[in-house]
């Protein structure tokens, strides 16, 4: 009679077809992993434009970005409609369309975007025209000493000095990871400070204007720095 084989000790080995199975539905998850990010990310932009208490910000989001409006809807804007205009203590104050501010010089900066919050996205593309570029465009005059932004979601403001406008790191941002700013991240076109933190780094911009003093912005206005610079940052290099 014939000896039954005795188990084998460490449990069952696992089948090659159990095997083939766990290692195709591992490839499905990869696979999908991209649609479902942006599908998060997606749904995280929406609730965003409804949740004026920004507890959407808190929610996780593996793509590092965060999505954040201090008002309930934001208004679209794109070719057809969009407008950025420069004014204040200037000599000739100016009115952009987006084909003006394709068609001017462009600038490419890669720095960590870091917000308070406590998230970071490391080694993030912009790419746009200099702010100090177009400042020069409209001729600043005196006693101008800072910039004051505002933006076509009808709340936010930003400031920086003059000092810190004429940085060759800060730009009127037309792409950001290589394409063009969505409206989701403040497109389509965006302030972007790279030394200071994200919050500086006002999105749907509409309005730059030269002031003689530093005004403060939306968030400094409720305790915030208005010199929001990065650990570390150089403040006079660039």
């Amino acid at each position: 009679m014939a000896e039954k084989p005795k188990p084998r000790s460490g449990g069952a080995p696992v089948g090659r077809r159990a095997m083939l199975g766990m290692l195709g539905a591992g490839a499905a998850g990869l696979a999908a992993a991209p649609y479902l990010q942006r599908g998060w990310e997606n749904f995280l932009a929406a609730a965003s434009e409804v949740d004026a208490t920004g507890l959407t910000g808190l929610l996780p989001n593996p793509g590092g970005f965060r999505y954040y409006s201090v008002v309930g809807s934001v208004p679209h804007k794109n070719e057809s409609n969009y407008e950025l205009t420069v004014g204040g203590l200037v000599q000739k104050p100016k009115t952009y369309t987006l084909a003006d501010l394709r068609a001017m010089p462009r600038t490419r900066v890669v720095h960590d975007v870091v917000c308070t919050d406590g998230w970071r996205v490391e080694k993030t593309p912009f790419d746009g025209v200099k702010l100090a570029d177009i400042l020069d465009d409209a001729g600043v005059r005196s006693p101008g000493a800072a910039i004051r932004f505002t933006c076509f979601d009808g709340a936010y403001t930003e400031s920086l000095t003059l000092e810190q406008a004429r940085r060759s790191d800060v730009l009127v941002a037309l792409n950001m990871q290589d394409k063009p700013i969505s409206h989701d991240h403040g497109g389509p076109v965006r302030l972007y400070v790279a030394p200071m933190y994200f919050y500086k780094s006002a999105k749907w911009l509409s309005g730059i204007s030269v002031t003689d003093k530093v005004v403060p912005g939306y968030w400094e206005e409720r305790g915030y720095a208005v010199d929001g610079w990065l650990d570390g940052a150089d403040r006079h290099s660039a």
